[in-house]
């Protein structure tokens, strides 16, 4: 399904102070808004992912689902600088007449959440009953119940933190290292990079994975083998995946914004910025997560007023939690059958 297409005709300023001339977001819904509007649960979706969570987050959002059209008004947009209908460093600069590519300005989760706010108030919701994310999802869900704590009601945060860690940046300059290697990166084609947006992509799937998940999913006899391995052949198809989906420039500018996440910033400290959300939060860790390790979800329940903390079982790693849509299923009814009261509550660890 193709997505809704909103326009935002004035000049839009980042963060940064620079703006851009004219704003685009691609977004989809499902359902409606019932009388008393207080049915929204709005999806913020991760790295490369697209606004019809439908498709990548099955078993959680869906008809039969925790999250149905049929209880629920569900919104996800495309986020900044993702060529899914939003403006992106493949959309033409106005100014230029040409595409921006390395010339996009930079943007960061505050620039992200801005613009869905924009969303928010063409769609006429004042109140939004959930707002939920994971990785990137989670630091956007973060950021806006910060910056609109009455808006937000309630806020789900998984596999994600307040600031992005020097670990997870590390990561990243590794992915853009082999993107910037790839001479094409410079070339302003729109497949520019390619080459070195899949070899970014296999970077990042040993982030988003584990050693126990390579040794379940990739494992075969190798008595007989001295090359053409199972996990040799993933790691290729996976970067080919992407390239057949994004773009390298897209992928370059998005992962800056997860290094420059940190909530405390301009707002005094971390603890200061997290203080200010009042909507009823759940902070769910994936136990074996060495992008986003628990002690950083254990952080944010620490430093969240009204917090629940649920820590899960996966051999996915980070990715457990696009997975392990059952057990978040589970831990999701037990956080809304309690009431948390404005105390700090520690939900059971869920296998």
């Amino acid at each position: 399904m193709e997505p809704e297409i909103f326009k935002y005709t004035k000049p839009f300023k980042l963060e940064s102070g620079e703006q851009l001339h004219e704003l685009q977001i691609g977004f989809h819904t499902y359902g409606r808004l019932n009388k008393n509007r207080d049915n929204v649960v709005w999806v913020c979706h991760a790295l490369t992912a697209n606004s019809d969570v439908f498709d990548w987050w099955k078993g959680l959002v869906g008809q039969n689902d925790f999250f149905n059209p049929d209880e629920h008004f569900i919104v996800c947009a495309n986020v900044l600088s993702s060529p899914y209908g939003t403006t992106n460093p493949l959309s033409i600069n106005p100014v230029t007449g040409h595409p921006y590519y390395l010339s996009f300005p930079k943007i960061t989760v505050r620039d992200i959440v801005a613009a869905h706010r924009l969303l928010a108030d063409y769609l006429n919701i004042q109140d939004i009953h959930i707002v939920i994310g994971g990785s990137l999802g989670g630091q956007q869900a973060m950021e806006w119940a910060i910056a609109e704590p009455e808006r937000i009601k309630n806020l789900i945060l998984i596999a994600t933190n307040a600031r992005h860690s020097s670990w997870g940046i590390a990561f990243n300059e590794s992915q853009r290292l082999a993107l910037t290697s790839d001479r094409t990166f410079y070339s302003n084609t729109p497949d520019g990079g390619s080459k070195g947006l899949k070899a970014a992509r296999s970077i990042a799937l040993l982030s988003y994975r584990s050693y126990k998940t390579y040794n379940v999913t990739q494992q075969e006899d190798t008595d007989n083998k001295t090359d053409d391995y199972k996990s040799s052949s993933y790691q290729n198809y996976q970067g080919e995946k992407l390239v057949k989906r994004f773009n390298a420039y897209s992928y370059w500018y998005l992962s800056k914004v997860m290094d420059s996440h940190n909530v405390g910033r301009n707002r005094n400290s971390v603890e200061k910025a997290l203080s200010l959300i009042k909507a009823k939060t759940l902070v769910i860790g994936i136990k074996s997560d060495v992008l986003f390790p628990v002690e950083e979800q254990q952080y944010l329940f620490q430093h969240i007023p009204k917090a629940a903390f649920a820590e899960i079982e996966s051999y996915y790693g980070h990715d457990g939690f696009l997975i392990e849509t059952e057990t978040l299923t589970k831990v999701f009814t037990s956080f809304f059958s309690t009431d948390v009261k404005g105390k700090v509550i520690e939900l059971q660890r869920i296998a």
